[in-house]
C-alpha cells in the first residue's frame, strides 16, 4: 500500500466523449480535511503522504502519477428542458483500482475551466465542497449508496459569487461518473459506433452478467433501474431531498450523486422543496420516485437503436420496463417501511399503515427523524403521540407487531433502519458559516463525528438530535456554482 493505481478506461472511448485539460494549478493550495479511511482503501496509505503533497495531488497543482486529466462531455435534462452539457468544473484525473479489485473514479471538483464551462469560471467555493464531503460521507455512514469524499483542498484564491469567497476544489470518489446524461449525449451524436462503445463500456463496469443477456443494452437498463429504485427508497427512508435530480444527476450505478441544494426534512411535508432553483416543486420530498422514473424514460429512449432493430418493437420492450416501475417501486418502498416500523414478517395492509402513519405525520408537522426513532426506541408518549389520530394508528401497529410476537427482533430492526442522527440543515449551515467566514473548522469537524455512527446511542448527541429553533430554520438550499 502506498500509491494509487491508474487504469484510465473511459479515456479509451472515443474522444467525442471527453476533453482533454488539465486542472488549473492554484495559487496556494493547503489541504484543509482528509478522509484518511477512505485513502486506505483505495490504497494509498496517509501516512506515505505529506499535507502538502496531498494539497498538490488534490488541487489539481501536481496530478498523482497515473492521472491522465480529461473533462466528461454528457447531456442533460435540466427542470424538464434539454441541453447538451459537460464537466464545467471539474477534472477527472482517471480511474483507480483498489487493493480488492473495485474500480473507482478519482475527479477534482472545482478544479477551473474547461471546454464545457459554458462561460463560468470553473472554480468553487468552500463551502459547497465541504457540504459534499460532509453530506455524501453521512449518506456513506447511513448505508445508503454515494460518491464519496477524499478531500477538501484551499486554493487560496477567492471566487466571485454573491460576494468573493474563499475557492476550494473537492476530490471525489465515485463507482464512476456514468450518468443518464451521458447516454442523452451519445443519442444525440446520432453515432451508432459511439452507443456501442459507451454501453459496451458500462456493462463491463457496472453490469458484466448484462453481456451475456440476449439484449445486453435492456439487460443494462434493467440493472439501472434495479439501481434506482433501491436508492430512491433509502432515500425516503432518511428522510433526504436530493434537489436537483436532472438526467445528468442521476449516476447509472446508483450512488448518490450532487449534492448542491440538497436537504433533510425536519417536519414532515410529502412535498417538502428546499432548493432555491426548484421554483414549482419539480424535485419536492415525495415527488423523487416519480422524476426517477422520468430519468430512466429517458435513459432508455437513448438505448432504443441497441434494443432492437424495428423502432417499434424497441419502443414497445421499453415501456414494458418503465410501466413496471411504479408498482416495483411501491413493492420497495414498503418493505423498506416495514424495516422503519419493526414489522418482519408481510401483510396485505402493510401499505396502508405506512400511508396512515405519515398523513398523521405531516398534519401534525411530526419530525421525521426523531418520530421514528421513538417508535423504534419505545418511546412514544406525548406532543404528536397524544393526538387522536395517533393513538388510533398507534393502537393498530401495536396489534400489528403483537401477531408476531418478536419484540427483541422488531426493536433491533427499528434501531438498524432508523437513525438517530442526520445531517439537520440548520447544523450544516452553520459549520459551513464558521468554517467560510471564519476559518474555524470546530462545527465541521463535531457535525463530522456525530454523522460518523448514525444509529448508535452514544454520549453528547443531543444537539445534533435536536430540530431546530424557529429562527434556525432553513428554508432554502443552494448548489454553489
Amino acid at each position: 500500500m502506498g500509491a494509487l493505481v491508474f487504469d484510465n478506461s473511459y479515456a479509451r472511448l472515443p474522444e467525442a466523449f471527453f476533453a482533454r485539460v488539465a486542472p488549473a494549478a492554484p495559487r496556494a493550495p493547503e489541504l484543509v480535511v482528509f478522509n484518511a479511511a477512505l485513502a486506505r482503501s483505495l490504497g494509498l496509505d496517509p501516512a506515505s503522504l505529506s499535507d502538502a503533497q496531498a494539497a498538490a495531488w488534490f488541487s489539481g497543482a501536481e496530478p498523482p502519477p497515473g492521472a491522465e486529466p480529461i473533462s466528461q462531455a454528457y447531456a442533460g435534462h435540466q427542470f424538464g428542458g434539454f441541453t447538451m452539457l459537460g464537466d464545467g468544473r471539474a477534472s477527472l484525473l482517471g480511474e483507480v483500482v483498489a487493493p480488492d479489485g473495485r474500480r473507482f473514479d478519482i475527479q477534482l471538483k472545482g478544479s477551473g475551466r474547461t471546454p464545457f464551462s459554458r462561460g463560468g469560471d470553473g472554480k468553487a467555493a468552500l463551502g459547497p465542497m465541504l457540504r459534499e464531503f460532509l453530506v455524501s460521507e453521512a449518506m456513506h455512514a447511513l448505508g445508503i449508496a454515494t460518491t464519496r469524499s477524499l478531500a477538501v483542498v484551499t486554493t487560496g484564491e477567492g471566487v466571485a459569487r454573491e460576494r468573493v469567497l474563499p475557492g476550494a476544489v473537492l476530490t471525489r470518489v465515485a463507482a464512476s461518473h456514468l450518468r443518464v446524461g451521458t447516454f442523452q449525449y451519445a443519442a444525440a451524436l446520432r453515432d451508432r459506433a459511439a452507443l456501442v462503445a459507451l454501453v459496451d463500456h458500462a456493462i463491463g463496469r457496472h453490469a458484466p452478467e448484462a453481456a451475456r443477456a440476449d439484449n445486453p443494452a435492456l439487460a443494462l437498463f434493467d440493472r439501472v433501474m434495479a439501481a434506482q429504485i433501491a436508492l430512491v427508497a433509502e432515500w425516503m427512508r432518511v428522510g433526504f431531498i436530493h434537489g436537483v435530480m436532472n438526467t445528468d444527476n442521476m449516476a447509472i450505478s446508483g450512488e448518490t450523486i450532487d449534492y448542491g441544494p440538497c436537504a433533510f426534512l425536519d417536519d414532515y411535508h410529502p412535498l417538502a422543496v428546499f432548493s432555491s432553483i426548484d421554483e414549482h416543486g419539480r424535485y419536492a420530498f415525495a415527488n423523487q420516485p416519480r422524476i426517477a422514473a422520468w430519468n430512466l424514460a429517458r435513459f432508455v429512449e437513448s438505448l432504443l437503436p441497441l434494443i432492437a432493430d424495428d423502432a417499434e418493437t424497441a419502443v414497445a420492450l421499453a415501456q414494458t420496463r418503465i410501466d413496471a416501475f411504479e408498482p416495483r417501486f411501491r413493492a420497495r418502498w414498503i418493505a423498506m417501511m416495514r424495516g422503519k416500523l419493526g414489522l418482519l414478517t408481510q401483510d396485505a395492509e402493510d401499505g396502508a399503515l405506512a400511508d396512515d402513519l405519515l398523513v398523521w405525520m405531516a398534519d401534525q408537522g411530526a419530525d421525521y427523524t426523531n418520530t421514528f426513532r421513538a417508535l423504534a426506541d419505545g418511546e412514544a408518549q406525548g406532543g404528536v403521540f397524544e393526538t387522536p389520530a395517533a393513538r388510533a394508528w398507534l393502537a393498530r401497529w401495536t396489534a400489528r407487531r403483537a401477531r408476531e410476537g418478536r419484540a427483541g427482533e422488531q426493536a433491533a430492526t427499528m434501531r438498524a433502519h432508523n437513525p438517530l442522527v442526520v445531517p439537520r440543515n440548520h447544523l450544516v449551515e452553520a459549520a459551513l458559516r464558521a468554517a467560510s467566514e471564519e476559518g474555524d473548522l470546530t462545527p465541521f469537524n463535531r457535525l463530522l463525528g456525530a454523522l460518523a455512527r448514525p444509529y448508535d446511542v452514544r454520549e453528547g448527541l443531543d444537539p445534533f438530535r435536536a430540530p431546530p429553533r424557529p429562527e434556525e430554520r432553513v428554508h432554502a438550499t443552494f448548489c454553489g456554482t
